[in-house]
């Protein structure tokens, strides 16, 4: 059985930081490409990171670049976001996901974020 679960997320102040984690079981997760979304209310989910399976590519979305950085551990099976000079916009429920080619598409729980003085 499939599990994606997210952790690291709470309440922070502008300009703090978080660190979220991905505990991934139930797959190869080697094998999978791993993201960071966010949905915030009344929002669509955006895509925050990506990370290739091999761990050598990486991308983000332009209102995160500088800020935030993903990262992996497969022998941990677990995707990590360092999130810096956060902003009250970041402020979304954050969640992981794994994705092999299209095929397989696996989500978690979520974790939130909420960024305030």
């Amino acid at each position: 059985q499939v599990h994606l679960v997210e952790s690291g997320g709470g309440l922070v102040q502008p300009g703090g930081s978080l660190r979220l984690s991905c505990a991934a079981s139930g797959f190869t997760f080697s094998n999978y490409a791993m993201s960071w979304y966010r949905q915030a209310p009344g929002k669509e989910r955006e895509l925050v990171a990506a990370i290739r399976s091999a761990g050598g590519s990486t991308n983000y979305a332009d209102s995160v670049k500088g800020r935030f950085t993903i990262s992996r551990d497969n022998a941990k099976s677990t995707v990590y976001l360092q999130m810096s000079s956060l902003k009250p916009e970041d402020t979304a429920v954050y969640y992981c996901n794994a994705n092999w080619i299209g095929v397989y598409i696996y989500w978690g729980q979520g974790t939130q974020v909420t960024v305030s003085s």
